[in-house]
């Protein structure tokens, strides 16, 4: 058994180890290719998050996606760089809009570079990505140009808030199907499709990935209270400050208007407050540590791990489905 990756995946077959490790290196160097420009500083800015490392999880659904069918078909690796890219792309653009400060463990681009710097690096990843989707061919194009629009959709609705009479907590698992599921599907797609696994087996993969992503999300809302940045690479409670309502902040207040009780009432309190303030932004956080609240964030990040587990049912017994299984556990570990 090897361990594989950041996630701590154990790989029980050496030729999956193999295909994996292989296919990884492929991507890293992928996407240090596609992060080059003619002009020095735009390459320093794009490679900015990618020599931060990352745990490179879409790039990993894709491998073992694509052990469902030739796994060194030739257009797996560059799907796998065009996820990847995409995702950092919109990276760059959340910390602008989060005013983060710290990404993977170091100064966030905009915070090094500016924000227009960061937006303008944002989109010259989404151009590479396009790049390369061009010699994927026209039906790739359009997957991606759907899950993007979806991420995009999803992201707008979170700033917009839901709408009246809308659930809170149903609005904001939609908007993470879309910002965060999305690409986590195409992922799972591009490695079955771009293999040539059977139709049956891409869509099985497909809706995986859309609830493995959507738990991956949540467990990142978890991470975002109930860890240090050691921990996350990111800074504690950065949604929290930025008045994001994460999924444990929506419990809370749902269960401070139907219980009304006075601790969770003080809570929403020091939540509808000037959370840049540091001291009251650190008592927030740790009243919300111990909330029963951020525990049944983590019922549902387990939820969401377990659908995506039962989806896998139907495919055959292999290695690589025992891997994908042990995906949802570590996606599960992390908002542990």
């Amino acid at each position: 058994m090897t361990v594989v990756g950041p996630f701590g995946l154990s790989v029980r077959d050496q030729a999956l180890e193999a295909d994996v490790q292989t296919g990884l290196a492929a991507v890293e160097a992928g996407l240090l290719d596609a992060t080059k420009s003619e002009v020095p500083f735009i390459t320093e800015a794009a490679q900015h998050l990618v020599r931060a490392g990352g745990k490179r999880f879409r790039p990993l659904l894709v491998m073992l996606a694509a052990q469902f069918g030739d796994p060194y078909a030739p257009g797996v690796v560059p799907s796998a760089v065009v996820v990847e890219l995409t995702h950092l792309a919109t990276l760059y653009h959340d910390d602008v809009m989060d005013e983060a400060e710290v990404r993977r463990g170091v100064p966030s681009a905009n915070v090094r570079w500016g924000n227009s710097v960061a937006v303008l690096t944002g989109d010259f990843l989404f151009a590479r990505a396009s790049h390369i989707l061009a010699d994927l061919g026209p039906e790739a194009v359009r997957i991606q140009a759907e899950a993007f629009e979806r991420l995009v959709t999803g992201q707008i609705l979170e700033t917009a808030g839901p709408r009246d009479g809308r659930d809170p907590v149903d609005h904001y698992l939609d908007v993470l199907a879309g910002k965060t599921g999305s690409l986590v599907a195409v992922s799972g797609r591009f490695g079955a499709m771009m293999s040539g696994a059977d139709e049956s087996v891409v869509d099985i993969l497909t809706q995986y990935g859309e609830r493995l992503g959507t738990a991956f999300q949540l467990a990142d809302d978890v991470l975002d209270i109930a860890s240090d940045s050691h921990e996350s690479g990111k800074t504690p409670g950065t949604d929290l400050r930025e008045g994001i309502p994460t999924l444990p902040v929506l419990h809370l207040r749902a269960q401070a208007a139907q219980y009304g009780r006075p601790e969770d009432l003080e809570l929403v309190a020091l939540l509808d407050g000037d959370l840049t303030d540091d001291a009251r932004h650190a008592e927030t956080l740790r009243r919300l540590r111990v909330h029963p609240a951020l525990e049944q964030a983590r019922r549902d990040t387990v939820r969401y791990a377990e659908e995506a587990r039962t989806t896998l049912a139907p495919l055959p017994e292999c290695y690589a489905k025992s891997a994908l299984e042990e995906l949802c556990d570590a996606v599960v570990h992390r908002a542990g």
